[in-house]
């Protein structure tokens, strides 16, 4: 098994990192420039930025906030949020960004995976999915931070954008997101089954056992947290600690 990376995740809207529930009831936690060195001298493997109100507002407002963090964090960063374009890919990646974060424009044009990922590399296109149980072992795709419904079937979507170019997903659950209740185990098991590209599951971790049940049970490669962190319930030298103790391998 290749060592699980342990991700951390700031959803950003304006100047200010902040969380919610459900996507929901958004709260100021932090400051992201301060918040991404913090995770990134804790040993945070990779750092993920999404603009939570970028498709919203039809553009993407941070990063200059990534622009700042490049200059002296040396791990993978994401960006996501507002990505309509392939000339904003660019932008993206000129200030700083490693990879791209894409949900809303690919749901409404799914081709733009398979032109972005010719332009710039698979490994640049990650597939951001919001997903929400709408029964049994079936999900629906949701857009612009869980505001929209799209009638996608999450599994078949899944599969559809590896066959694309999509290099990896970014599966947050709506239903789990900032609950602290666990994650959706069947929902990351499905996708993990689905596809063979990479699976960062994001949305529930409340505690480090809840990444411990989450890997165990489906084999994904990579877990995206933010409330266990922004809120100090264990650091990202703990969760890993905990993992390696677990017998499941991370990266030092």
């Amino acid at each position: 098994m290749m060592p699980v990376r342990v991700i951390s995740r700031l959803d950003i809207k304006g100047p200010n990192v902040i969380k919610g529930i459900h996507l929901e009831g958004l709260r100021v936690v932090g400051n992201p420039g301060q918040m991404a060195h913090e995770y990134y001298k804790g040993t945070a493997d990779e750092i993920v930025y999404m603009d939570v109100v970028a498709s919203l507002y039809g553009r993407n407002s941070i990063l200059n906030v990534v622009e700042e963090a490049a200059q002296e964090i040396f791990v993978p960063l994401s960006v996501g949020g507002g990505i309509r374009t392939e000339a904003d890919i660019v932008t993206a990646l000129r200030s700083g960004a490693d990879k791209v974060a894409i949900n809303t424009l690919a749901t409404e044009r799914p081709e733009f995976l398979r032109e972005a990922s010719r332009s710039f590399g698979s490994q640049c296109i990650v597939l951001s999915i919001e997903a929400k149980r709408r029964g049994p072992n079936q999900w629906e795709v949701l857009t612009n931070n869980g505001r929209e419904k799209t009638g996608r079937d999450v599994l078949d979507w899944v599969r559809e954008a590896e066959d694309l170019g999509a290099g990896e997903v970014l599966l947050t659950s709506v239903d789990c997101e900032g609950t602290k209740k666990g994650f959706d185990i069947e929902l990351v098991g499905a996708v993990r089954d689905a596809v063979s590209i990479p699976v960062i599951a994001s949305g529930g971790a409340g505690k480090p056992g809840d990444v411990i049940d989450l890997i165990t049970a489906t084999g994904c490669e990579a877990v995206c947290c933010a409330s266990i962190f922004h809120y100090g319930i264990c650091s990202v030298v703990e969760l890993k600690k905990m993992l390696s103790e677990a017998g499941i391998p991370v990266r030092q």
